[in-house]
This record gives structure tokens, sequence and C-alpha cells, in this order.
């Protein structure tokens, strides 16, 4: 490590390192592209003091040591010039080639990820991460080695960007490498960044680790030489390597499952390097014969690899002085694949067949990168990201015995689509090892799948949007209606959008809807009502997430004289009028530091007494109260529309801390199991609590919808806390999707 820490400004290290890797460099190219970004980043320093150009070096360096091509190493040198040095991608074209210079472009393209961030520009900055992955994949092997690096020096940074840093490298990069599979890199990465997310936790563990290794600091060496002789009087070829388990893999399975640390029965670990797949199986026996294994803890990688190429067979045993470990047994080549993923299947292999192998174990970017087109909603883009690419796999077989990978929590429409678009549009039911079952039915992993389908079937239905969890299936059931049902969609469309202009201006002209449609689908990408009527019916965009853009789109065209005001406006301006003051309303908000202001809340978000609010100035109907965090806020702050009629809000202090004599709507998504009387248990709890139930339905099957009426944030969390003790409910979720 101290070795990887040093600081190089020169490229001698460099040179030595690819010369050791015995492969044919173009060292004078690469000792050009040094020239290039030295000379360049000539008088910039990092935050530490050190030269500017020892990070680029160091960059070359971790990816001389995944042992890629001249241009990977010729990319990693300059990778920052065209950012921080005022170089063209021409320039780099120029001299270095064309396959550097889509590299270096690749890599500049991906900037900071604030992932706590929804905004549609950060969320961009993933997409074009992704893209330049499906051109390239050296992008993002070179941008992880970037990013580890500037891990290993997050030190210098003041603790606010070190923490911003440490989470987006925890909730991207990390999760980026797992899926790639280079293992060695991940691990890196998330102790590194649980150090400064959680410096306690992390020297709590790092504790434990340094007393237990101390009490059996002979214990490995011991295993390992009883391990030795037994397959060497088997005559087996091998590699034996010991290891610790990671800070961080005790962390996560201490804090995520709840387990103590001396519920860790793989802190120790043996790996076992073989020839050949067959003696895998024998030197497991022989493992077995050894010792004892513990139930449940044999795991075959091999049969049944994970979808980042990892294979290799697991078990876990206890020796002779009762302390358990893992054995990890696998190939030579399964090794390099395990330390280093498809990074090591792109350095080992070449040629046509096997560039049409990796292209298939890159399907997952490939099926992202497919639904850019009609996922115009960051949430949602951020939502498939975290499904497809960050969430762990449910492995099911098809009745011919093909293995699928899907995301957990995957249901047969899911699986039917993996298979083809063509038997998810067929699709009339399924059966899961050989007995139906409905379409929703959650994979379990090893079961047996089968699609049945009809070639009368009328295709997808509508709510199977709803049902589906993976970003492809949705995509292309999407697609289907796009293209099959196109007149519907754009009568849903411009029915749904036309209820939305009545409920927010209640009287305007339909010379004045059409002006608001026109305008609003402008402003969100469509050139056309028809096209933009058509996203809106078949799913593609969500009005409630437009719902603040509408209402300026609204308060723009429609004068506020031309709005009819309701009761309550009539009888304010009355009072308002024969009093000369201003009427105080039973809101219990604040804006501007006035009391008196007539204000509504908004439906996109339900704010309640404790949430933080703003408010935003309409045209005739009042201020509109958003919570701060809306994602209509948040958009409108983005787009930069009338900054002035934003007004800092807050709630009375009586309100905020429920001793207010008024009541707020809430809105409860209640997700539950299939159970006899699970709706009459979930309002007898309500009517136990005296929650007024202001409107209750079924957004779809298993999925209830609630509003209710509740004082504060407070109240409302006391009342979800009830319902959730509840056999059968399976998670509640604020709001209405």
């Amino acid at each position: 490590m101290n070795q990887e820490l040093s600081v190089h400004t020169d490229i001698q290290h460099l040179i030595q390192l690819l010369k050791a890797t015995k492969k044919k460099y173009n060292l004078p190219k690469i000792e050009k592209a040094y020239e290039f970004a030295r000379s360049h980043h000539e008088g910039q320093f990092r935050m530490s003091g050190e030269p500017y150009i020892s990070h680029p070096i160091a960059v070359a360096e971790i990816v001389a040591g995944l042992e890629l091509d001249t241009d990977s190493i010729c990319a990693a040198l300059l990778h920052d010039t065209v950012e921080d040095c005022q170089v063209t991608v021409e320039e780099i074209e120029k001299g270095f080639g064309k396959d550097v210079a889509l590299l270096v472009d690749g890599l500049t393209k991906i900037v900071s990820l604030q992932v706590e961030d929804r905004e549609e520009a950060h969320i961009e900055n993933l997409r074009k991460m992704l893209l330049a992955m499906s051109k390239d994949i050296r992008v993002i092997f070179i941008k992880l080695c970037d990013r580890l690096h500037n891990m290993r020096t997050l030190s210098a940074k003041e603790d606010s960007k070190r923490r911003l840093t440490a989470l987006e490298t925890m909730q991207v990069y990390a999760p980026l490498a797992h899926r790639l599979g280079m293992q060695k890199i991940k691990q890196e990465l998330e102790n590194l960044s649980l150090r400064f997310l959680d410096p306690i936790g992390y020297a709590e563990i790092q504790k434990y680790i340094d007393q237990k290794y101390g009490q059996n600091v002979d214990f490995i060496e011991n295993i390992r030489k009883q391990v030795d002789q037994k397959l060497a009087e088997n005559k087996i070829h091998f590699s034996l390597e010991g290891r610790i388990k990671s800070v961080y893999s005790i962390y996560k399975k201490m804090y995520n499952q709840n387990k103590s640390f001396d519920e860790i029965y793989d802190f120790y670990a043996l790996r076992i390097i073989v020839d050949t797949e067959l003696e895998c199986y024998t030197a497991l026996g022989l493992i077995h014969e050894m010792f004892n294994s513990i139930p449940g803890r044999f795991k075959d990688y091999i049969s049944t690899p994970k979808p980042n190429l990892y294979r290799s067979l697991h078990t876990t045993v206890i020796g002779r002085d009762g302390i358990p470990f893992e054995v990890q047994i696998r190939t030579w080549e399964m090794h390099q694949v395990a330390e280093y993923g498809v990074c090591a299947h792109w350095k080992y292999k070449s040629g046509a067949s096997s560039k049409e192998e990796l292209d298939k174990k890159l399907e997952w970017i490939s099926r992202l990168i497919e639904t850019e087109d009609d996922q115009r909603d960051p949430d949602e883009f951020m939502n498939a990201l975290k499904t497809d690419i960050f969430q762990d796999e449910v492995f099911v077989f098809t009745p011919k015995g093909d293995v699928f990978s899907l995301p957990n929590g995957s249901n047969v429409i899911d699986f039917a689509y993996a298979v083809h678009s063509a038997v998810g549009d067929k699709m009339v039911g399924a059966k899961i090892n050989g007995m139906i079952v409905p379409i929703d039915h959650t994979l379990v992993n090893g079961e047996i799948v089968e699609i049945l389908t009809s070639s009368s079937s009328k295709g997808p239905s509508r709510d199977w949007l709803k049902i589906v969890k993976t970003s492809s299936a949705r995509s292309k059931i999407r697609a289907w209606f796009k293209k099959e049902k196109r007149s519907e969609n754009i009568a849903v469309g411009e029915a749904a959008l036309e209820s939305e202009i009545k409920r927010i201006c209640r009287s305007c002209t339909e010379a004045q809807k059409t002006e608001i449609a026109e305008s609003l689908a402008h402003r969100v990408g469509y050139n056309g009502l028809e096209d933009f009527y058509n996203a809106i019916g078949y799913g593609a965009i969500s009005l409630s997430k437009l719902q603040l853009r509408l209402e300026e789109e609204c308060a723009k065209v429609v004068r506020p004289e031309e709005v009819e005001q309701t009761e309550e406006e009539k009888i304010a301006e009355a009072v308002s009028k024969a009093t000369g003051k201003k009427i105080r309303s039973n809101s219990g908000v604040v804006v501007d530091g006035e009391h008196g202001c007539l204000v509504k809340f908004a439906k996109c978000c339900n704010p309640l007494p404790g949430d933080e609010i703003i408010g935003f100035v309409t045209r005739g109907y009042g201020i509109s109260i958003h919570k701060i965090d809306c994602p209509n806020v948040i958009q409108s702050m983005k787009d930069g529309g009338e900054p002035e009629r934003w007004k800092e809000a807050h709630w009375e202090n009586a309100v905020a801390s429920g001793k207010g004599q008024g009541m707020y709507e809430a809105l409860l998504q209640i997700y539950v199991s299939d159970r006899i009387g699970m709706l009459a248990d979930i309002t007898s709890v309500l009517a136990d609590m005296k929650v007024s139930i202001l409107y209750i339905g079924m957004a779809e099957k298993l999925v209830i919808n609630l509003k209710i009426g509740c004082r504060n944030v407070d109240h409302y969390e006391s009342i979800v806390s009830r319902l959730r003790k509840l056999d059968g409910v399976e998670n509640i979720v604020r709001g209405f999707a």
C-alpha cells in the first residue's frame, strides 16, 4: 500500500510496471502522453500541495496494474487535460489517435455525481457515464482507477467534501465495480469510503479484527499446512491464499443484518486455486473430508455464475479447534475474473467471438441505455439504476435449463420480457415449477419459470406498468403502447392534461387550454402536442411531476381577473375590503413574515406541519405551499423561472408542535400481502387511533391508497408505526405514486 501511495512526478516507475507485465506496450507513445500531460499541468497543484501531474501518473499506474492496453495508459495520463487545461478533444485525437481521444472524451463527461441530489442535470451525468461505458468499457475501468486514487488521497480535502465524495463512491462507484466483478477495487473503495462516512464504526470493527486476529494469529497458517499436505497427497497442482474479512464486509453484516462479531463465520478464509474445474470439485470433497461443514453454507457459483462473471465454490467449515472459516475454490482463470471481473475478460481474450461473448455479459448496460428516450423523469432513471444495477440478483431457470438473472423482487412479467419482447407482449399466464401462478408472482432463487403465451393475446395491460420491477420490462411495455396504441394514448393523455388544467385554472377558454398545453409540451422537450399527449398516455411522463410547471404556465396564460374565485376566496376578499385588514387563514402557515396569507397545500407533496416548506405566489388563487424537497420545487428552481415568486414559509409554532386545532391531509400508500381481513384491520387501527379516513382505494392489487387527517409529521409517524405492526403490511410510503 505504501508503494501505491508514493508520489511520482516522473514516468520511470510507470515504465518499470509496464515492462514487468511482459506485454508489448508502445512506450514512446506513452512517454509522449506523459510529456503532453506534464507540460499542460505545469503550475497546477492538488489540495495536498503535490504537483498535479502526480495524480494522472498514479491513475496510469493503477491502470497498468490491470494490464490494460497502451491507449488506456495514455488516456489515464491525459484524462484531466481537456477538463482542466483547456485542451480540446481534437488536439488529443491529432496527437494520440481516435481511440485515445474517445476514451478521454468519455472520461471528461463523467463529472461529479451528487447521489443525494435528484436534479435532472446530475442524473444526466449518470446517463453519460453509462453511455460512455456502452461505447467502450475501458472508460469505466479508467474512471474506477481515477476514483480509487482520489479516495486514497481524500484526507487532503475538507471534511464536508470528504463525506460527499465518500458517499458518492459508496453509492455509485463501489456498486459499479461490484457489477463489473472488479472485487479488489470494489473492496478498497468500500473500506476507504467507510473510514470517512463512519470513522467510529470503522475504528470499532478494526479493533475487533486486531483483537480476534491477535488471539488466533497462527490459525490460518496451521490450516494452510493441513490443506497443503492433503492436496499434495492427492497430486493436485494448487496455490493457497489466506485472508481476513475486510472491515466494510464485517461492518455491513453487523449493522445491516444485526449480527454480532461472533456470528461472522467467514472472518477467516482460505482460497484454493487449481488448474481445472474438475479439480475444484475434487478439492471440495477433500476439504469436507478434513473438516466438518456448516449446513446451509455451501454455494456453487461455478455451475451458476453470478451476473458479474464470478465463478467459485464456497463452503464454510469448522476446524479442529472450533473456529469456523470459509474455503473458496476456483481455477486460475476464475481467479483472474474474480479479482478483475469484466476487465480480466477484456484483457485476456480477443477476437470476434470473444467480443460477442463480452457484449452479452454487458447487456445490463445496454438495457438501461435503451430506456433513455422514454425515461425523461430523473427519479425514474435513478430507480431503474438502483433496481437494474445496484440491487442483488435472483436466479431462475427456463424449462430447458437456461439460467436467467434478474434483480431481486422481479416477477414473472419481468422474466417474460427478459426472455424476449414478443414473449412478454403475448403472455397470458405463467407456471412456476409446473403450477399456475399469478402474473405478479415474485420470483425466488431456483424456480423453473414457464411463460404461457397466446397468438390471440391483445398485448400487455397498462396495469403491468405498476407491477413490473425492471426498467427493461417497463420500457418494452411502453414501447408496445407507444407503437400499437398511439390514438388511444393521445386521447388518454389529452383528457388527463385537460383535467389538470381545469383543476388549476377552474375556468379558461379552449384557446387558453391549448396555449398552456403547447407551452408545457415545448418546456419538457416536445415540439408537437400529439407526441406530448402520446407520452402522457403511455406513461413516459407523469403529470404529478409536472404540476408546478403546469401551474406556472396557467399563471402566464390566464390573467388573475379571469380566474373564477372559490367561495372561500370571495368571502376573504369581501372581509378584507370591509375591514382594511388581511384575513387570518386557518392554515397555520407564515409566509414571508405574514400570518394572514391565503394559502393552499400543493397536491404533489401534501406538506404536513413539521415539514420544511416554501411558498409559491400563484396568480389569482393564493400561495401554493410545497415541501422544500418536493421534486416540482427542485425542478422549478433548476429551470430558473420567476424566482421572485418563491417566498420563505414556515409553520406557526403551535401548529408545528401539533397543538393547533386544524387537521391536514396526509397520503399513504400501503403495500400488503394477500390476506383476508387486511383492509378491515387497517381501518380498525385507524378508528382506534381516532384518525379520520378521507379516502380509501386500491392503487393496484395489494397496494392500498389512503388519505387521512392528521395533526403534524409526528402524528403521521405514530400512525404509520402502528400500521407497520399489522401482520401483512410489507411497506408504507408517503404520497401516491
